[in-house]
């Protein structure tokens, strides 16, 4: 039996995230299992981007190592996250005349059409990373998902345009070759994450993924079936660490215990009177001061300023897209910042959408820690990598933008009815 193994690894600024999946008799059509997943600490990473390749590398390293314990099979390649927040969006159209003399569309007049949409000027210092078609039209006829067989004269395509910073990318792509890993494709990681947690009626419907990491928080928004926009912002739980830190003036250790165990960010619902007695969270931290009882309503006011932010930075974003407060199936939550307790209630006060955790709803796992938000961008990699072919596979000597054409071609065949 042939099997053929797919990882996804998503680097974050506290863990790095390995989930491997087996799949079996490709030829046949057999779907993915998750057969592993593993996680170490972070070093050399941080705010999206690498610090230190060193470093890097041997986390990489390292979690390579203990996922192949686990699963007890080589891991030779894997589909990496891209997180940094350097990212930026544009939309691009390309027109092409139909190439056969019956006007009937086929492949080739498709890949004309995306190849010139992609044929933008890029902004010093990028390259692209997704070229992703959002609509067709032939002739007068427009939003058309698959125009594959349509008669036409005329065929023209709207695209988003994902550009990456190519100093950044380059770094990660060098600490991740270091380790003597293949790198199958990049992938941003909030569409790595909507792969994972959402359905296709939410995608036609109108929705919005936000993952909520350590440093930084990634944005996708999803309409008519079709990727309308995706933005990493510079901000994440470790901002929310830091502010009650900062406001009890305590030990930063600490006051991850105290986010973890009493934070909230809902402070109009919690009595005054409510107090956090920290004697015995000081002595597990091995905090030496006395610490007094500090008010909950205190800490969640902290904790409340510094999601309000989050949440305006991401409606700031739907309003360029002219879609704040206008998303059906409304927004999940997930990353490792979206336990923190009423947050999807914040989420529905500051966006005004419907706000709910996302779960894992695509692929199949007898593994249930895969299903923490945590695992969201390393599952969500899995998921990308069973629809579409590799569209920016770096080369170990240039990382240019190959073929796009296996790329568009598994794109359309997902997206159309």
């Amino acid at each position: 039996m042939k099997e053929e193994i797919i990882s996804g690894l998503d680097i974050g600024s506290s863990e790095i995230r390995l989930v491997v999946s087996q799949r079996s008799n490709r030829e046949l059509g057999g779907g993915l299992q998750v057969i592993g997943a593993v996680s170490v600490p972070t070093s050399g990473f941080n705010k999206g981007v690498v610090s230190s390749i060193e470093d890097t590398t041997s986390s990489v390293s390292a979690c390579i190592e203990k996922a192949e314990r686990l699963v007890g099979v080589p891991i030779n390649n894997v589909w990496l996250s891209v997180n940094d927040p350097k990212i930026r969006c544009e939309r691009s159209k390309g027109v092409v005349a139909v190439g056969k003399s019956d006007g009937e569309i086929n492949e080739a007049d498709i890949d004309r059409a995306i190849e010139a949409a992609g044929s933008v000027a890029v902004p010093a210092n990028y390259e692209i990373l997704h070229v992703i078609p959002i609509r067709f039209a032939v002739d007068n006829q427009e939003d058309i998902k698959d125009p594959i067989g349509m008669s036409g004269i005329r065929l023209e395509v709207e695209t988003l345009i994902i550009l990456g910073l190519s100093s950044q990318l380059k770094n990660l792509t060098k600490a991740i070759y270091r380790t003597g890993l293949d790198i199958e494709d990049l992938v941003v990681s909030p569409l790595a994450a909507g792969e994972a947690l959402l359905s296709k009626k939410q995608k036609d419907l109108g929705v919005a993924v936000i993952n909520i990491g350590a440093t930084t928080t990634g944005l996708s928004v999803y309409e008519e079936g079709n990727l309308l926009h995706a933005a990493i912002l510079p901000v994440g739980s470790e901002h929310i660490t830091s502010d009650i830190a900062i406001g009890l003036r305590c030990p930063i250790n600490l006051a991850e215990r105290i986010k973890i165990e009493f934070g909230d960010a809902m402070p109009e619902i919690i009595d005054k009177k409510e107090e956090i007695n920290l004697e015995q969270l000081s002595k597990e931290e091995e905090v030496n001061e006395t610490l007094e009882p500090v008010s909950k309503k205190y800490v969640a006011e902290i904790i409340d300023a510094r999601v309000e932010e989050i949440f305006n930075m991401i409606d700031n974003e739907l309003k360029k897209i002219e879609r704040s407060g206008m998303l059906p199936a409304g927004v999940f939550l997930t990353g490792e910042g979206s336990e923190l307790r009423n947050l999807t209630e914040a989420a529905k006060k500051y966006l005004r959408l419907p706000a709910g955790l996302g779960i894992n709803r695509n692929l199949e796992t007898v593994i249930d820690k895969v299903n923490e938000g945590k695992y969201s961008t390393a599952l969500g990699l899995i998921a990308w990598a069973s629809h579409y072919e590799p569209q920016h596979k770096p080369s170990k000597i240039t990382k240019n933008l190959g073929d796009i054409a296996g790329k568009v071609r598994s794109w359309i065949k997902k997206i159309a009815p």
